[in-house]
């Protein structure tokens, strides 16, 4: 296969992990496979860029003396809230010619800055997504994936998710074992697909205040496979249904019915990825009843069905020591 040139841009206050993660990635891809990727990083002027950890960072060259991009990767930091119009600008005229366009975490900013994901669907770093959306409403913002795919677009949430998404990128170049090799090179797993959220559901909805409706909380954790409907959880925590139902979002910051839907897909996942229970198996541990309803729930919210999850997320066993 041709070589392919990766250029990532550093600005002033970057995130220092957005841009080793994915080079980490590259880099690996290209012990793996060499002459796969020739990776360079650029700055405006060329000059040293101070990383919001307090990192420093040389660049290779200038951005204006940088060989033409096959993938332009863009990292994010406090550096992305007031760009330099010539960053822009650069990035303007440079962008639409790279056949892969890649940001990580709030580098969507720098992207949708240039015009680059005007009509396009994108993510960010969770709590960027409202201002990502308000300053550029041209874009389809979603603030839930940890990365999306949108033609030669690719944008990602923060930090780690640039290494799921340069994994995938990896995986799209070189096949799923090179990217497999690279995940257990660098200790990480190669099962996070890019709609999958950014936060557990228990990381997702805050937990409530008043203790009926943490224990209620707890519960469906524990039990994903009980009944689990609004008038049987309120029930537990002595309220009627529709007291229950306001309280809990009040408190949690999303309704019960989703909060149960995504620890009932957690549940799932987690047991496709671990074990070798039958996915009818599981999808009765799991609280969907049958294999039919739990298809359709995978397919809703990542895309795949169960057995096509397991089948790509589910680690492939060791091998037996002699």
């Amino acid at each position: 296969m041709p070589q392919r040139t990766l250029l990532v841009v550093l600005h002033g206050a970057v995130q220092s992990l957005d841009v080793t993660g994915p080079v980490e990635v590259f880099a690996g891809a290209e012990r793996h496979t060499p002459g796969t990727y020739r990776i360079t990083t650029a700055s405006l002027d060329g000059a040293p860029v101070r990383t919001t950890s307090g990192l420093t960072l040389v660049p290779d060259v200038a951005l204006d003396e940088a060989p033409a991009p096959h993938t332009l990767v863009v990292p994010g930091g406090r550096g992305t809230r007031h760009p330099d119009p010539r960053l822009t600008d650069w990035l303007r005229r440079h962008g639409p010619r790279a056949d892969r366009l890649v940001s990580v975490c709030t580098g969507a900013a720098l992207l949708a800055a240039a015009g680059l994901l005007d009509g396009r669907r994108a993510t960010t770093h969770w709590a960027y997504s409202d201002r990502l959306a308000r300053d550029h409403p041209a874009v389809e913002v979603d603030p839930d994936p940890i990365y999306v795919r949108d033609g030669n677009v690719a944008t990602s949430a923060g930090v780690t998710a640039g290494i799921d998404l340069a994994l995938a990128l990896v995986e799209e170049d070189l096949g799923r074992e090179a990217a497999l090799t690279i995940a257990r090179h660098l200790v990480v797993f190669l099962r996070r697909p890019g709609n999958q959220a950014q936060f557990s559901a228990q990381l997702a909805a805050q937990t409530a205040r008043r203790e009926p409706l943490r224990e209620v909380q707890r519960y469906v954790t524990e039990h994903p496979s009980a009944d689990l409907s609004v008038e049987a959880l309120a029930a537990r925590a002595s309220l009627s249904p529709r007291h229950f139902a306001r309280a809990f979002h009040a408190e949690t910051g999303t309704t019960p019915g989703r909060y149960v839907d995504r620890v009932r897909l957690e549940h799932a996942r987690r047991l496709l990825e671990d074990t070798g229970d039958s996915v009818e198996e599981i999808s009765r541990a799991s609280g969907y009843g049958t294999p039919e309803a739990m298809r359709r729930a995978f397919v809703r919210s990542l895309g795949a069905s169960p057995a096509e999850y397991r089948r790509r997320f589910r680690p492939a066993p060791a091998p037996a020591r002699t």
